[in-house]
């Protein structure tokens, strides 16, 4: 945990930005697997985490603006629970820690939201995402299931995103631990990369990284061959000479903090030549991407410049033909590249992805875009110094939506339908690393870690 501090005053400026009313947050419970005690990992909720910071399931912050208090509702571990899992911390020591110190049980809490809510007090609570904890809110507040997601505060999604999106020191130090335990998996794939060897065993290795440290993943690991699909998870088929492998993998520190990297490299330890002309091109657009990092300037502008980059490159290759500028804006590019160059980064993966899109990464004046690659953009708006997100430029040879859109004849002006059709069988290219403004520019976050196809290169052969 922070310090008590920390938490009070993220509390204290909650209040002062909400002005009323109560704010609820509840914590995440225990999730069975496939019977009620075999339990998957417990995580808790990351909006818990930020404002009272205690990592334990059956816990839930009511913030009562109207009187100035603070309320932890939970119950410490029976006798019976220490049998089975061991002594803990107490939750009052606990809750010291995070400078609470009105404790009450869970028993309690119903009937003091009833209270509220016959006082007429204005409840705030956040989109739920998971099954239970909409059974809850709807029992505390008496309002049917599926009225709870019309009825969340806007208010309150737009104070959080406000407080969470600006990352302080001591988060960025977090961060940057999740992200070095990320290049060791990273590291660790690179070992592990050979003929014969499976794509499920190298990602299982991963994860064991990833939990050595201290933590676990912060997602499933995405590790394939077939890289021309975005988010195509491992499958128990064996590498083969000639095929690129491209590794998309995060760790999550004991603080829940995250980092998200990727790289792509060949299983014969060198690239190809027509390999290595792809990858030139999507870090051509990573770089000059992070280049153009500022307070100010709007992601959206930084995507866009990236995919003109990549468009440039394609263009020299023969696979699209034209103008560089002409072909993005005409959507002709997302081909290649019909996904987003990047999103926010902190306790979620996604960061507060739970609270919307449209209030993470947009903004009342910037709304989310509708046309296919941009609306897979998750993060458009101006940045601000202490935002941390990635950037994650691809290309990706999918020949199904090639099929398509050729059947179609859709951007026959940009596009070369017969030069594309050579790289059938390529796969895909990314990569990506995670990145926190600066008051004059932007910063990579962790220790240095080889991106360039010849570091790469040199990497695996060393």
């Amino acid at each position: 945990m922070f310090s008590k501090e920390t938490y009070s005053n993220r509390r204290q400026r909650l209040q002062s930005a909400i002005g009323q009313g109560i704010i609820l947050l509840p914590g995440n419970d225990d999730s069975g697997m496939n019977y009620k005690d075999n339990i998957y990992p417990f995580r808790q909720d990351s909006c818990f985490l930020y404002y009272a910071g205690i990592d334990r399931p059956g816990l839930t912050l009511v913030i009562d603006v109207d009187n100035n208090r603070e309320i932890l509702f939970g119950d410490e571990a029976t006798i019976e629970e220490i049998m089975w899992a061991g002594p803990i911390h107490s939750l009052a020591s606990q809750a010291a820690e995070a400078g609470l110190t009105d404790i009450r049980p869970s028993s309690e809490l119903p009937d003091f939201l009833w209270r509220c809510v016959n006082l007429q007090q204005g409840i705030h609570f956040l989109p739920p995402y998971r099954g239970e904890t909409t059974l809850k809110l709807s029992s505390w507040l008496g309002i049917p299931g599926g009225e709870i997601p019309r009825r969340v505060s806007v208010k309150l999604i737009k104070a959080i995103v406000s407080q969470r999106s600006v990352k302080t020191p001591e988060e960025i130090q977090q961060i940057d631990d999740a992200v070095n335990t990320t290049i060791d998996m990273q590291l660790k794939a690179m070992e592990l990369a050979a003929a014969g060897v499976t794509e499920t065993e190298i990602a299982g290795r991963l994860q064991a990284v990833a939990i050595a440290a201290g933590g676990n993943i912060s997602f499933p690991v995405i590790l394939t061959v077939n890289g021309q699909f975005l988010h195509n998870h491992p499958h128990p088929t064996p590498l083969q000479k000639g095929q690129l492998v491209l590794c998309d993998c995060g760790a999550e520190n004991a603080m829940r903090y995250a980092g998200d990297l990727t790289r792509t490299h060949p299983v014969d330890k060198k690239f190809t030549t027509r390999q290595r002309e792809i990858y030139d091109i999507v870090h051509h657009a990573y770089q000059t991407a992070a280049n153009a990092i500022k307070p100010g300037i709007r992601f959206k502008d930084v995507h866009l410049l990236a995919c003109e980059q990549l468009a440039a490159g394609l263009i020299e290759l023969g696979l699209m033909k034209g103008n560089a500028k002409e072909a993005v804006a005409a959507g002709a590019h997302t081909l290649f590249f019909p996904c987003g160059l990047g999103h926010m980064l902190g306790l979620d993966i996604h960061d507060m992805e739970n609270l919307g899109e449209a209030y993470v990464g947009y903004t009342d004046t910037l709304e989310k875009s509708t046309d296919f690659g941009l609306k897979s953009l998750r993060l458009g708006r101006e940045l601000e110094e202490g935002f941390v997100f990635t950037i994650e430029p691809g290309i990706y040879f999918n020949p199904l939506l090639t099929e398509a859109w050729q059947a179609a004849g859709k951007h026959t002006h940009f596009i070369n339908y017969e030069r594309v059709a050579e790289y059938r069988h390529f796969g895909g290219v990314r990569v990506e690393d995670n990145f926190l403004v600066t008051a004059t520019g932007g910063r990579i976050l962790g220790r240095p870690f080889a991106s360039t196809a010849t570091d790469i290169e040199n990497l695996l052969q060393s």
